[in-house]
């Protein structure tokens, strides 16, 4: 069973399949490449995950532009025996912040490279004041409700194991080419990297904290993020080159991040 947002979709990846249309599920995502080495039968196999799906979506209806998804919890029973879940980004906004972020980048770059202000991060301060972090208090609200969620997991599948799964590497932990790719200051890709690690850390200590695994998915694609080399990224830019939408992964990405799935539930297999 995959739970989760446009990370475990997969929108923009060849080709699409699944209902509804507008939750934009691919056939190369990571649950159906999981399902496929794990040698899961179609009939058992459930992908209800969609695309812009926050906390709210796991226990209530989404309505698409395409249609609905049912609320995803809905598919699991008392028989389902894996369970993958995929979640955070959107409740913290994290499309619409790296938009943001570009946006201050155009006039930062416009304007002299903070050569004028001193400001190499003028994204961060429109969200970040003294100790005030409101991405932060965001991160921490998505970290009580995945508790709350993976409770009720657990009480709809009891059987199930459950695989909490981290975000790749969106941005490296400095600029470096990222002017070109993303648009964006370098400060700011500082403080973009550090708010999706914190977003990961929480991802962790939450499935930890409920008996759950925790797939890390940024250890392996650490250098192959948006702002890294075509050939090898997993994560496209603001204008992908790849079949993918706008920062989110690519076909690699989605082999990269079932490959961290795999590799977790056989090593829970072993302990």
């Amino acid at each position: 069973m995959a739970l989760g947002d446009s990370y475990t979709a997969g929108p923009g990846v060849p080709s699409r399949t699944g209902t509804p249309a507008g939750c934009d599920r691919s056939d190369h995502n990571y649950p159906t490449l999981v399902a496929h080495e794990l040698g899961v039968k179609t009939a058992d196999f459930h992908d209800m995950s969609c695309t812009g799906a926050t906390v709210d979506d796991l226990t209530a209806p989404r309505t698409t532009d395409h249609g609905t998804n049912p609320a995803q919890l809905s598919a699991l029973t008392t028989h389902t025996a894996l369970v993958t879940l995929g979640i955070g980004g959107n409740d913290i906004g994290f499309s619409k912040l790296i938009t943001q972020c570009a946006k201050s980048g155009i006039l930062y770059f416009a304007t002299g490279s903070g050569k004028y202000t001193g400001n190499h991060a003028p994204c961060r301060s429109q969200y970040v004041d003294g100790t005030t972090d409101t991405v932060r208090q965001k991160i921490n609200t998505v970290g009580d409700r995945l508790a709350d969620t993976l409770a009720e997991v657990g009480r709809r599948a009891p059987q199930a194991r459950v695989y909490v799964v981290g975000y790749p590497a969106i941005l490296p932990a400095t600029a470096g080419d990222c002017g070109r790719d993303m648009g964006l200051a370098p400060g700011d890709v500082t403080f973009l990297h550090q708010e999706q690690q914190q977003l990961n850390t929480t991802l962790r200590q939450r499935a930890k904290g409920a008996g759950a695994e925790y797939v890390d998915t940024y250890a392996p694609s650490n250098g192959h993020d948006a702002c890294s080399a075509r050939e090898t990224r997993w994560v496209e830019p603001l204008v992908p080159l790849a079949p993918a939408v706008p920062v989110h992964p690519d076909a690699r990405g989605e082999r990269g991040m079932a490959d961290a799935v795999i590799n977790t539930i056989n090593a829970s297999r072993g302990s």
